[in-house]
Parts: C-alpha cells; sequence; structure tokens
C-alpha cells in the first residue's frame, strides 16, 4: 500500500480536511497572530507576505490540513504530512499551529492521534520537527510519547534554515501508549 493523505481526517472534536488554493484567507485569519509564532523558529509567519509562502508550500504537499473545530465550524489551525521515506517507512508530520484559544484545550494531542493512527497504517516510524527554542511544541510532543533523536538544521519550505529538533514515534510504542 502506498501513503496518500486522506481528504479529510475526524472525530468527535475537530475536522481535518486537505488545503485548497481558496483557503488562504480563511487560514491566515487564524495565522495573522504575532503570538502563535513568538517562540517558532520562523517568528514573523504572521505576515502576509510570510505566510503566503508557508501556504503554498501546504498546497504543494498535497497533504496539508485546515483544521476546524467541529462544534462551531471554525479554523482553528493547520497540520501535514511531510517527508514520506517508503524505504525507511517513516514520515513527518508537522507544519502544525492552532488559534491560541484551543491552546492547552487538549486538540494537539486528538488531532496527532488521528493523524498518527492514519499514518501507522503505512510507517512504521513517525517525525516531527520542532524549533529549538519552542518549548511548548517540544513539551507537547514529548507528551505524545516522542523521542528527540537528533538536533539538525532544518530548511522549512520557502524558508531560511533554522536550528531543529527531531523527534521520532515509532509504530510499536504508539500502540504501547493506546493501550
Amino acid at each position: 500500500m502506498k501513503f496518500v493523505a486522506p481528504n479529510t481526517l475526524e472525530n468527535d472534536k475537530v475536522v481535518l480536511r486537505i488545503i485548497e488554493p481558496a483557503d488562504f484567507d480563511t487560514l491566515y485569519q487564524v495565522a495573522r497572530d504575532p503570538l502563535i509564532w513568538e517562540q517558532h523558529p520562523n517568528r514573523d509567519r504572521w505576515k502576509e507576505d510570510v505566510f503566503r509562502q508557508f501556504f503554498e508550500g501546504a498546497l504543494a504537499s498535497k497533504s496539508a490540513y485546515l483544521i476546524f473545530d467541529k462544534e462551531s465550524g471554525a479554523c482553528i489551525g493547520s497540520t501535514r504530512y511531510y517527508g514520506l521515506d517508503e524505504a525507511e517507512k517513516s514520515i513527518f508530520v508537522g507544519y502544525t499551529f492552532y488559534a491560541r484559544a484551543y491552546w492547552g484545550a487538549g486538540i494537539n494531542p486528538l488531532v496527532k492521534e488521528m493523524m498518527f493512527d492514519f499514518a501507522f497504517n503505512f510507517v512504521d516510524r513517525i517525525y516531527l520537527h520542532v524549533g529549538a527554542e519552542n518549548y511548548r511544541s517540544q513539551t507537547a510532543v514529548e507528551r505524545l510519547g516522542a523521542i528527540k533523536v537528533a538536533e539538525k538544521m532544518v530548511s522549512y519550505v520557502n524558508e531560511p534554515e533554522r536550528k531543529n529538533f527531531e523527534y521520532a514515534l515509532e509504530k510499536s510504542a504508539w500502540r504501547r501508549i493506546k493501550r
């Protein structure tokens, strides 16, 4: 089986839908908050021209999602799959951000659980890049059971290289966590 990101992923709280070109304004309404990016390696992503480059990378990936609050219907962020390595049977999950109103609300674990569960049908390992100074995201990734395995300079799509930590989560560890 070849990995192909599904058009939608859904649970009782959120719906993930593949990003379309017409979604720029909807997603930018979330992304334009500078505080979302204050610990991110690319701190000026809240600026429209910088965010447009991010958005173009999301479209090109064909595996980036808008995240919607199921109850309100509001767009609350974005995430994506990327970096599939068929030989290693691995994939990355990342480029994730949420509106601040949803921080600490338990949304990230719900989103990642859906994404991980789907991806582990095809791969044995999931990687995540987290900015070296993005302490909130490091904590969030560690709570999911991912282990820091490397420090790397990472070039985000259409953006300069920045120091990141690379985390890994093995399928077998995820299965133990989910019990």
